[in-house]
């Protein structure tokens, strides 16, 4: 074992995507070539990027934002997939997960632009329906279309997307054993060289003092927490969370500090840990137990 370790090379690429950067851990032979891992990693999440940002004015997301209500607009597939996830996880969630906030969150300054009071009193003011009512997707056709003024956004899910691609890119690569992550998003492949389950800390939930709280090992499967305590905006006195509560049209007004959610895919794990802090400690605690139980494959996978 000693000597098999030996014979490999630590490897820890990473890169700037989304506004943060994504890092990868691997060991692998001398002879192994790491460039070409490096820039594929990087070219499949600035493929997301370009699909999937609303910091991109001309990005397929932001493409079908500006389409009229009941027109089909074409997608990439990717796009479709990982709005089909988010639709079928706001419909599990009740609700708690609704990528149909874009104007919520633009409006309490998590987008592009700073935060505009007149923009948070029409979110706060807005009743729609949650996004999985008023989109449609046609998976054969590659095609979606929405039921009325509906502006979309992907951060709650995006990056543990772009987390699951790197997996992907690795084992194109032959990387049987890896750690990849995007800021809190994780996903661990296989084990370290030395037999070992990748060891992962949760960040202790306080943003005036960067500890870790308990330690997870991770062997195939991903990690993603959502907390309060990153990013945020000050109004007054208070410190509002990014997370929106899609039922206000606003920050959340009281959550649990954080969530972190363990599951086969990052993208998954991403967007349950947002919909549980948005149902609350009881209730998500509930619907975490509900399905763990049931063992739903196509929602927690």
């Amino acid at each position: 074992m000693t000597k098999m370790f030996t014979d490999l090379v630590r490897h820890a690429p990473n890169g700037p995507t989304m506004g943060t950067r994504w890092q990868a851990l691997f060991h692998m032979p001398h002879s192994f070539d790491v460039a070409p891992v490096t820039a594929a990693m990087q070219a499949a999440l600035a493929g997301i990027d370009a699909q999937m940002s609303t910091w991109k004015p001309d990005s397929d997301l932001m493409r079908l934002n500006a389409s009229q209500p009941d027109v089909w607009v074409d997608v990439p597939p990717r796009l479709l997939a990982v709005l089909a996830a988010a639709l079928e996880i706001g419909r599990a969630s009740g609700g708690a997960f609704d990528i149909g906030k874009g104007d919520a969150v633009a409006a309490w300054g998590f987008g592009p632009a700073k935060a505009d009071e007149a923009a948070i009193r029409a979110a706060l003011a807005c009743a729609r329906s949650p996004a999985h009512e008023m989109l449609e997707l046609d998976s054969t056709t590659g095609r979606a279309r929405k039921h009325g003024t509906l502006p979309l956004d992907l951060s709650g899910i995006a990056k543990g997307y772009g987390v699951d691609r790197l997996a992907e890119v690795a084992s194109t690569f032959g990387i049987t054993g890896a750690l990849v992550a995007i800021d809190g998003e994780l996903q661990a492949i296989g084990l370290q060289p030395d037999g070992a389950p990748w060891t992962v800390a949760i960040e202790r939930p306080d943003h005036r003092k960067r500890a870790p709280h308990p330690i997870i090992a991770l062997q195939d499967a991903a990690i993603a927490t959502s907390g309060d305590y990153q990013h945020s905006v000050e109004v007054g006195t208070r410190k509002l969370s990014h997370t929106m509560d899609p039922a206000r049209g606003g920050p959340l007004a009281a959550q649990p500090a954080s969530v972190t959610v363990v599951a086969k895919s990052c993208m998954a794990a991403d967007a349950w840990a947002t919909a549980l802090m948005v149902r609350g400690r009881l209730e998500g605690t509930e619907l975490a137990r509900i399905l763990r139980v049931l063992r739903k494959p196509n929602l927690m996978s």
